[in-house]
């Protein structure tokens, strides 16, 4: 890669808004991909942030349905309900070389990518931040903070370190992992048990810690035997200092989309979680209940 990267960004939300406009603001090309409409509003008005970490901006980006010439990445930043038909605009043969750069909730799209992708391209990645899409163009970033675990396994190491030299010129803290598997349940033994109990309960953490705490801790604990068994990270003492730690106001993407009426991504968390207890004969009596309990919400 060179210095300048041309960059596709699957789906310009509040996540890849952000890393589109704080890309495009370093000088690198990037190519939104998106619906019409989105489409339309970003080739006009370009994507405007407001962030307290980043200042108030607007970047130009291009803006297209479908990926149309090779780029040096596409970042896929769509959910994982829209995972499916949102490939459709990045054809394998077009995106050729370029890395495929998944930041996505649980741990099972990486393989689904590399089916579909040049396996040896596919660089998952983990973001931690809070960032909104308020309007098409427009995205509000409201965590102090914006954090990139960069990985994969069979990705040429140079390819990795370059893209994530360009993350951390543009703004967001970047490290490469050596360790994907461990990356990936990083995350996903934070996010299960939060996600699922504030669903199911339609509570923010706050609340969820004190009124639900053995059933969060039972969660954590058994999440934490999954994550072992797959040969992640396993400290439910940290998990649980973690999420003491946050605004106790603080509410998960899961239950905010239930709030919305939108798809949950409870097959990507929850069932993802439970595959993995089965394949490993692990326990989970806990998960596999609040699973449960969140499908009428989904």
């Amino acid at each position: 890669m060179a210095n300048e990267l041309s960059v596709a960004v699957l789906g310009p939300g509040g996540v890849g808004g952000l890393l589109a406009a704080l890309l495009s603001r370093t000088g690198h090309r990037v190519i939104c991909l998106s619906g019409e409409k989105t489409a339309e509003a970003l080739r006009t008005d370009g994507i405007r942030v407001r962030s307290a970490r980043f200042g108030d901006f607007t970047a130009r980006v291009e803006a297209d349905t479908e990926l149309r010439e090779p780029v040096d990445a596409c970042l896929v930043t769509v959910k994982h309900t829209a995972l499916g038909a949102a490939l459709a605009r990045v054809p394998a043969p077009v995106l050729s070389d370029g890395l495929v750069v998944p930041f996505l909730n649980g741990v099972e799209h990486p393989a689904a990518l590399r089916a579909r992708y040049r396996p040896d391209r596919v660089a998952p990645a983990v973001i931690r931040v809070e960032s909104t899409r308020v309007a098409p163009g427009v995205v509000e970033h409201g965590s102090p903070f914006a954090e990139i675990d960069l990985t994969g396994t069979d990705v040429p190491r140079p390819r990795l370190d370059a893209l994530a030299d360009s993350f951390a010129a543009a703004g967001p803290a970047t490290r490469v992992l050596e360790d994907e598997t461990a990356a990936l349940w990083a995350k996903m033994s934070f996010l299960a048990p939060f996600a699922l109990l504030t669903t199911r309960y339609g509570l923010p953490l706050g609340d969820v810690r004190t009124r639900h705490r053995d059933e969060l801790t039972a969660l954590v604990e058994e999440t934490a035997a999954i994550s072992r068994a797959c040969g992640g990270p396993a400290d439910p003492a940290q998990a649980l200092a973690r999420y003491d730690a946050f605004p106790p106001s603080t509410k998960s993407s899961m239950q905010r989309d239930a709030e919305a009426g939108r798809p949950l991504e409870l097959d990507a968390i929850g069932g993802a979680l439970l595959r993995a207890a089965e394949r490993h004969g692990i326990p989970a009596p806990v998960a596999a209940r609040v699973v449960d309990e969140v499908h009428p919400f989904a």
